[in-house]
């Protein structure tokens, strides 16, 4: 079996490398080119400029060109050793096609793995960059006068020290209004800070007529204070308040998870970063789900060019990003659970797949 195993892999892996070029290279085409294009046409965007944003786009595009890939290279390897009458043979010696398919299937799996930590860490800083680079240097945005729903916070080490949530920031006042501050020691929560307004002195942010709960003790509420002035324990300064808010695509699970809890806790909907974090999961495990429908699908008593195995891909791929798109809709719109939401194409393709599988291994 090692030498089968050997040899389907071979067989996927050249599809699966042209998958990622060739998929890659439609979504620059069709999208990052002619949104350059436009920033140099409108802007008067540099060409170095034009080079970062072409780079920084690539991470989430590969993201989803995986899924895509492994689907085509799936169908492509059983496609060949199918009408080759290669799998006839290689099952008259006694294997079933669910173990004929386990090598591409554990490919599979940690594509899937190694895609959750690329979408963990890399994606969230180039789509950060990505846009700072169109903002600041094309664009030359001014920030807006006022900015709904900021969450800032203080890291030391690894550990959060304090969470603030102000329901709107005014850049021309300087003010802060309906706060939220949440301090942690040890990334326990010790104290609660609500505050109606705080405005900027020159050196420190201040809030005012506020209350503070004491959980020090961890049995709840201990006692409750309250303020007339408070210094607040958040060091940004008034000109990077609006820089330092990330879009849910710029954030790391961490940090979606973090700003949710914050969110959630004032009543601010957020199904919206929910099903975003929920798909930096659904996403790449997308690229197992596609090698489990498209080993069977390659099995099709269909002779001929390669063009058959492309043209089911993009079929069975227009269905699952159907499906995922819907399910986000749905999602965001609070119409079903936002886990749901993300997982939904995966459940639907991954049974599909499964019950391919189990029919073609009878």
């Amino acid at each position: 079996m090692r030498i089968l195993d050997k040899y389907i892999l071979k067989e996927f892996i050249s599809p699966f490398l042209f998958g990622v070029c060739a998929f890659t290279a439609v979504f620059i085409g069709t999208g990052t080119l002619y949104r350059i294009a436009n920033l140099i046409n409108t802007y008067g965007a540099s060409a170095w400029a034009a080079f970062r944003i072409l780079v920084l786009a690539m991470p989430s595009i590969i993201v989803v060109t995986f899924p895509m890939s492994v689907l085509l290279g799936s169908l492509m390897a059983f496609g060949r050793l199918s009408s080759s009458s290669e799998l006839i043979v290689m099952r008259s010696g006694g294997q079933n096609f669910a173990r004929l398919a386990m090598p591409i299937f554990v490919v599979a799996f940690f594509i899937s793995i190694g895609t959750t930590i690329f979408n963990e860490y890399v994606v969230p800083r180039a789509n950060n960059a990505y846009n700072t680079i169109i903002n600041e240097e094309v664009k030359h945005n001014v920030a807006p006068a006022t900015q709904d729903h900021i969450v800032l916070k203080n890291v030391k080490g690894a550990n959060i020290s304090s969470l603030m949530y102000a329901r709107q920031y005014n850049s021309e006042t300087k003010m802060l209004t309906d706060l939220t501050v949440q301090e942690f020691e040890n990334d326990t929560l010790v104290r609660v800070e609500k505050a109606e307004w705080a405005d900027w002195n020159g050196a420190k942010w201040v809030m005012h007529d506020g209350i503070i709960y004491d959980l020090s003790g961890g049995d709840g509420v201990e006692r409750t204070m309250t303020f007339d002035h408070q210094a607040l324990p958040i060091v940004q300064k008034p000109d990077r308040i609006n820089a330092s808010q990330k879009d849910p695509d710029e954030m790391t699970i961490r940090e979606l998870r973090e700003q949710i809890q914050i969110l959630d806790e004032n009543a601010v909907n957020t199904n919206k970063m929910k099903v975003e974090m929920y798909n930096r999961f659904a996403l790449p495990l997308a690229s197992l789900v596609c090698a489990i429908v498209g080993a069977p699908l390659g099995m099709q008593k269909q002779r001929g060019s390669s063009s058959i195995g492309f043209g089911i891909s993009v079929v069975v791929i227009f269905i699952y990003y159907t499906i995922m798109t819907l399910g986000n809709a749905l999602g965001n719109g609070g119409r079903i659970p936002p886990y749901l939401a993300a997982f939904l194409p995966d459940i639907i393709c991954g049974i599909t797949g499964a019950v391919l599988v189990y029919r073609k291994s009878k």
